[in-house]
This record gives C-alpha cells, sequence and structure tokens, in this order.
C-alpha cells in the first residue's frame, strides 16, 4: 500500500475487551499494526517484553520523555505509558495503518498533534458485564476491582471525543464494525487516487 496511512487511536475501559478486539482485527486486515507502548509497569505472567510492552524503568522512560520520543504519554493507575513517535511516522510514512491502544488522555494528545487521527472508543454493554469481566481475569484482588471500576466510569464519560462509537455486546458484531471503519477510510478518495494512480491514468489519458 502506498501513501500515507491512518492513524486510529482506540480507548476503551479496562475489561472492555480492547486487546481481544484489537488482536482479532489485525488478523483481518493487512498492512495494519498496534504500536507497542513503553511502560514502567511490572511485566506480567505471559507477557513478552517487546511483543505487549516495551518495559522500561521509570529512569529510561522520563529519558525518553526528555528527548520528545513519545508522541504521547501518560501515567496510568501510578505506572508510565508512551508512545514512540519515531514508528508511527515510520510506518504511516510507508502506508502502512497503525493503532494506538490508549486511554482517552492520551488519545486527546495524539489528536492535538496529528488532527487526521481517528479516535474509536470501546463500551462494554453494560457496567455488570463489565466488572464480570474484571473479576474474571482472576489477577486482581476485590479493592483493585473497585478502583478500576470507578476509572472505568471517568474513562466512559470521555466518548464523545471519539469518532466512532463500538459496543462490544456481541465480539464478532464489534470485531465487523471495527474492520468496516478501517475499510472506510481506505476508500477515501486521497488514499485511493495514491493506490490506483496506474488505473487512473489508464482511464483518463
Amino acid at each position: 500500500m502506498n501513501g500515507t496511512g491512518t492513524l486510529y487511536t482506540i480507548s476503551a475501559p479496562s475489561g472492555a475487551g480492547k486487546t481481544s478486539l484489537v488482536n482479532a482485527l489485525l488478523e483481518r486486515c493487512e498492512a495494519l499494526r498496534v504500536s507497542v507502548s513503553h511502560t514502567t509497569r511490572p511485566q506480567r505472567r505471559g507477557e513478552k517484553d517487546g511483543v505487549d510492552y516495551h518495559f522500561v524503568d521509570e529512569a529510561e522512560f522520563q529519558a525518553m520523555l526528555d528527548r520528545s520520543a513519545f508522541l504521547e504519554h501518560a501515567r496510568v493507575f501510578g505506572n508510565l505509558y508512551g508512545t514512540s513517535r519515531a514508528w508511527v511516522e515510520e510506518q504511516l510514512a510507508a502506508g502502512t495503518d497503525v493503532i494506538l491502544e490508549i486511554d482517552w488522555q492520551g488519545a486527546q494528545q495524539v489528536k492535538q498533534q496529528l488532527p487526521a487521527t481517528r479516535g474509536i472508543f470501546i463500551l462494554p454493554p453494560s457496567r455488570e458485564a463489565l466488572e464480570q469481566r474484571l473479576n474474571g481475569r482472576g489477577q486482581d484482588d476485590p479493592e483493585v476491582i473497585a478502583a478500576r471500576m470507578t476509572q472505568a466510569v471517568e474513562e466512559m464519560s470521555h466518548f464523545t471525543q471519539s469518532d466512532y462509537l463500538v459496543v462490544n455486546n456481541d465480539f464478532d458484531q464489534a470485531l465487523t464494525e471495527l474492520a468496516a471503519i478501517i475499510t472506510c477510510h481506505r476508500l477515501a478518495t486521497s488514499r485511493q487516487q495514491q493506490a490506483l494512480g496506474g488505473l487512473l491514468d489508464n482511464l483518463l489519458n
């Protein structure tokens, strides 16, 4: 794919199924990549450095911040997260669409710097379903889950700042809707004019 890719931010409260949907979306859509964030969060069992996150300590994160190496960064639940500016710009220049899995604050930072960014927000079907999903992980104690539920309500209140809203009630339906958003932007005239240059020349000359 030639030309400039599209940058998407996908935000959701913890437990809404964002990561599972994004992973499935990557399998369905070609020329689509997800940015691997840098974080100071401790590495969880089963996670791989450089795949799930780039795990760094606070000193290294701060050094990168001082170099303006991040497109956006935020502190969430006491941990720092940041998106590599150079990697994103390189992918977009190559015509690859990029997904950033970040919270609403990070999405706003990115939108301010790159106004063409498309924001997607994923909602759970209900508060009850969200709490059940958080409990089902078996990773956190009740106090942590209660804190995450409080944070989730705050997070969801910012859905109006996104361009698209998807409810993850039925996984396959939500995935289809996400894929439709990607396809829609790939069919935009500005993208197609670059991708179909040879055909347009043949048709019009």
